[in-house]
């Protein structure tokens, strides 16, 4: 069993320049999966700065009345070059998003990834945010 054709991979917010801004992922359909992990790769961050990486979660696919999932803040300080990853195992409401906070201090975001796991159909076809995919098995080394 490979892991990559059993999970869903999307990129779910693009990267964000320099700013204290909230930075708000797209919104995901949990309507076939038990769980997902959303990873906040994190560029520069300027000396004395936070960021946080919290889960949301809706009956609608709308960004109003999107709520915080209790328990689900990862939290970064001023160190460069980090990741922020929050998993949410059978979240209540059908719809998710991730939501990182940009605080204090400017930060650069490099983007957010959200891997949905425990599908109930496989393989999963990824979707355009994934350009190419490879499976290697047992590979020889390049020459």
């Amino acid at each position: 069993m490979n892991l990559s054709k059993n999970v869903n991979i999307v990129r779910v917010a693009n990267s964000a320049s320099t700013a204290q801004t909230d930075v708000n992922s797209s919104i995901l359909d949990m309507s076939g999966y038990d769980g997902v992990i959303f990873i906040a790769s994190m560029g520069a961050i300027t000396g004395g700065g936070a960021c946080t990486l919290e889960a949301q979660q809706n009956t609608a696919n709308s960004t109003s009345g999107m709520a915080q999932l209790s328990g689900s803040v990862a939290t970064g300080d001023d160190t460069d070059n980090i990741s922020l990853v929050v998993d949410v195992y059978r979240p209540l409401k059908r719809y998710v998003r991730a939501v990182l906070k940009r605080a204090d201090e400017n930060s650069v975001a490099d983007g957010i990834i959200a891997i949905q796991y425990k599908g109930r159909k496989a393989p999963v076809t990824f979707g355009a945010t994934v350009k190419d995919s490879k499976i290697v098995v047992s590979p020889a080394e390049a020459s």
